[in-house]
């Protein structure tokens, strides 16, 4: 079975993101809103215990990650993807860092930029025409999220939580 690491933003923003991915994301119904902080890969459910284990291990010992939002930002030319642009911190690397290590060590495939995707798979012309557009937006957001989702890919292509682990010690 497929899983991936991500954390969820607000309401707010979500429904922010969500006006744009309706749009412009062929995959708006199949996941919310998110920052992934692991990139789909594969477990058995003997291995996915294991590694729920370790997540709350590691949940327990990361703090809560400040999302800052300033700017929308594209993987343009490598990806014709557009996204909100998360700025990176402390905490939100050394959690990705984590989440790269013991059972989940597997590499991947792209350097850890994080973002909320608005768009994809656009045609050039259409991202050329979105980004313009879309950079107009005075995006400035700050927020606190305090848990981290471990979720499963379904048959139909969508996302659903496994788990979810809230940060730092307190919540235990």
């Amino acid at each position: 079975m497929k899983y991936g690491i991500a954390l969820f933003p607000s309401k707010k923003i979500q429904d922010l993101v969500n006006s744009y991915r309706k749009r412009y994301d062929p995959n708006y119904a199949l996941i919310p809103p998110h920052v992934t902080l692991k990139t789909a890969f594969d477990a058995s459910a003997d291995d996915i215990v294991t590694i729920a284990n370790e997540l709350r291990i590691t949940a327990q010992d990361s703090n809560p990650i400040k999302i800052s939002i300033k700017k929308v930002s594209s993987f343009s030319p490598v990806n014709n993807v557009i996204y909100l642009k998360v700025e990176p911190n402390d905490d939100l690397l050394d959690l990705h860092s984590k989440l790269h290590k013991g059972s989940l060590r597997l590499e991947s495939e792209y350097s850890f930029v994080p973002h909320i995707t608005l768009g994809q798979k656009l045609s050039d012309d259409e991202h050329s025409d979105v980004l313009g557009s879309i950079k107009m937006l005075d995006v400035q957001h700050e927020e606190v999220v305090d848990r981290f989702h471990l979720l499963y890919q379904l048959e139909n292509g969508s996302w659903t939580v496994y788990e979810t682990f809230l940060l730092g010690r307190d919540n235990e």
